[in-house]
């Protein structure tokens, strides 16, 4: 049973749990694929049925932004915590290191990927990275095919959202793939390119306010935030009154 979030079911799972639910589905059989939306993604599918449904349609939909955990709260349907997309790679990594699972690169400039391949290796020893390939791609059919001969478990898809979810729903079951995440910018992180908030400020739930410093220009982005609980706000006292 999922939690309702502004229209979007969160799995109420720590990372613990759903780094183990990752790891069952990666397994297979079939295909599945795994969201981690955050407040801003949240209200592209409140303003999009279909993307919605996408969310929705996933195997695993992780809370990613710490304002997706403070709103459920204010509904009155509070997460175990917040489970950030980058976490749960990191953690399900580990996991393919030891059983084997095959893992494919999929996003971000030329060259990023690669360079993220070879961190990732040296970070996880026995982890099998069988290919990869940047998001400037045209043409989906190469990289599906691409994907299909290297006969991953395990894509990492790294376009921003809402283009990896579609491509997930939409190409994932071609692959041959038993599983797909969704990581935005994760593949930066790993290359080096891009540096996380330090520990303390993950903690806090401050990893937003340590991005706006790094990079001011996300101001716009981030002043949806408040606007964002105000309506979790609304909706709660709404449906205290039904």
């Amino acid at each position: 049973m999922r939690t309702d979030i502004m229209g979007v079911g969160f799995d109420d799972l720590t990372l613990e749990e759903a780094v183990a639910a990752g790891e069952k589905l990666a397994q297979g059989p079939g295909f599945s694929y795994v969201v981690t939306p955050n407040p801003e993604i949240v209200d592209l599918a409140r303003a999009d049925a279909g993307y919605r449904d996408l969310l929705n349609g996933a195997g695993l939909v992780l809370p990613d932004g710490i304002g997706v955990v403070y709103a459920a709260k204010l509904l009155g349907r509070p997460l175990k915590g917040r489970v950030p997309g980058i976490d749960f790679a990191t953690g399900l990594l580990d996991r393919l290191a030891k059983n084997g699972g095959k893992l494919f690169l999929l996003g971000a400039k030329p060259g990023v990927a690669e360079q993220a391949a070879a961190r990732l290796k040296a970070a996880h020893p026995g982890l099998v990275i069988c290919g990869v390939n940047d998001g400037y791609f045209k043409d989906s059919a190469p990289v599906v095919e691409k994907i299909k001969e290297s006969a991953a478990d395990v894509v990492f898809v790294c376009l921003g959202a809402p283009k990896q979810e579609k491509w997930m729903a939409q190409y994932g079951p071609e692959t041959g793939a038993h599983l797909m995440a969704g990581l935005g910018g994760a593949l930066d992180v790993y290359a080096g390119n891009v540096k996380r908030a330090p520990v303390l400020w993950q903690k806090l739930g401050m990893e937003w306010a340590y991005r706006l410093i790094r990079q001011p220009s996300r101001i716009g982005r981030m002043a949806k935030l408040p606007l964002f609980l105000v309506d979790a706000r609304r909706q709660s006292k709404k449906e205290r009154r039904a």
